[in-house]
């Protein structure tokens, strides 16, 4: 190994408050040292209550050992130009200034979930309600396409004496995801430590303000980060996201299972059956059966647990995520209506 291996790793990591790498940004100390398979090396942050400090320090180290070496030990110091005297983000973490906080669960991947989020939180936004929006699936941070927002970096503000991350606002929805911080074209290999520890840093080292409902777009499955979010958050409950499916109801039924669970104990707010139907645009009035008649109604019976809505499988459901413009948002659309009949429910 020798130190311009270590530079040109380090070069694909971004400090997020500016979108620049830790090169441009000059953020490297000039005192790389290598012995064997150990490497260390000084990062140099404004003040020491950087509220990036944890996740740029953790992405160096992986960086590291992506570019140069998987088995090299790295070892990261970090200097600041300024000493803070006010509280770290530890000692003084701010609390969620939130009436509602909603979970949007699946116990499986490709059901529709970060759809089902983004259209809520579009028809929650259009009927008044301040919202927040947090996409908590660090491996496949969906938001930023959803909302057209792939560009946007979050910059840093100033609140009583604490720097803190100003979420990203689209649509009237304020809206923070790990999309906005990591390359889009590589993978995060983070893990489940590393995972929650930038979740928490999401909601309490952000300037949220006061809403009416934050949203939390959750991984699939059961996993660390859904432990955190119920330790770190009172929880007003949980809906939980299902094709029809027989595959996906097993999955569904452990994500209600989970949440109801004793040491958790997060209400279950209802059921939202995604996929339930296939209309094809020139026969508006047809229903095709794809995935199963029901499941999730019938799921939501055997559960006891509310059936907030059914929505079906439709082109322009999928054209308008993939544009970064949900369906929600074009007033009059009968997939448009489903999602605000969801948002009344809820």
């Amino acid at each position: 190994m020798y130190p311009q291996q270590i530079i040109d790793a380090l070069r694909h990591v971004r400090y997020p408050g500016t979108g620049k790498d830790l090169i441009e940004s000059g953020m490297l100390e000039d005192d790389i040292r290598i012995s064997g398979l150990e490497v260390s090396f000084s990062l140099i942050f404004e003040k020491d209550n950087d509220p990036f400090m944890k996740s740029v320090v953790k992405a160096s180290e992986v960086a590291v050992q992506t570019y140069v070496d998987a088995n090299v030990a790295v070892h990261i110091h970090t200097k600041f130009r300024k000493q803070n005297l006010s509280p770290s983000s530890d000692e003084a973490t701010i609390s969620l200034q939130a009436k509602h906080i909603i979970a949007v669960h699946s116990g499986k991947g490709g059901v529709g979930k970060s759809t089902v989020a983004a259209n809520l939180a579009i028809a929650l936004a259009q009927a008044g309600y301040r919202v927040g929006l947090l996409d908590a699936d660090i491996h496949g941070p969906s938001m930023p396409k959803m909302f057209h927002t792939e560009d946007c970096r979050p910059v840093s503000v100033e609140e009583n004496g604490r720097t803190l991350i100003e979420p990203i606002e689209q649509y009237g929805i304020k809206m923070l995801s790990i999309g906005f911080f990591v390359d889009p074209t590589s993978a995060v290999v983070w893990r489940g430590g590393m995972a929650s520890n930038a979740i928490k840093q999401l909601i309490n080292d952000a300037h949220w303000g006061e809403l009416d409902y934050f949203l939390i777009d959750l991984p699939p499955g059961t996993s660390d980060i859904h432990l955190t979010l119920v330790a770190t958050l009172q929880l007003t409950g949980a809906i939980v996201v299902t094709t029809p499916q027989p595959v996906a109801l097993v999955d569904a039924r452990k994500g209600v299972d989970m949440f109801r669970n004793e040491k958790i104990n997060v209400p279950v707010l209802g059921i939202i059956e995604n996929m339930a139907w296939f209309t094809p645009a020139e026969l508006p009035e047809n229903k095709y059966y794809i995935f199963g008649q029901d499941g999730g109604k019938r799921l939501a019976e055997e559960l006891q647990v509310p059936l907030l809505g059914q929505v079906p499988l439709v082109q322009s459901i999928r054209e308008a995520g993939d544009e970064g413009t949900p369906i929600a948002m074009q007033n009059g659309h009968p997939a448009a209506e489903i999602f605000k009949q969801i948002a009344q429910q809820l």
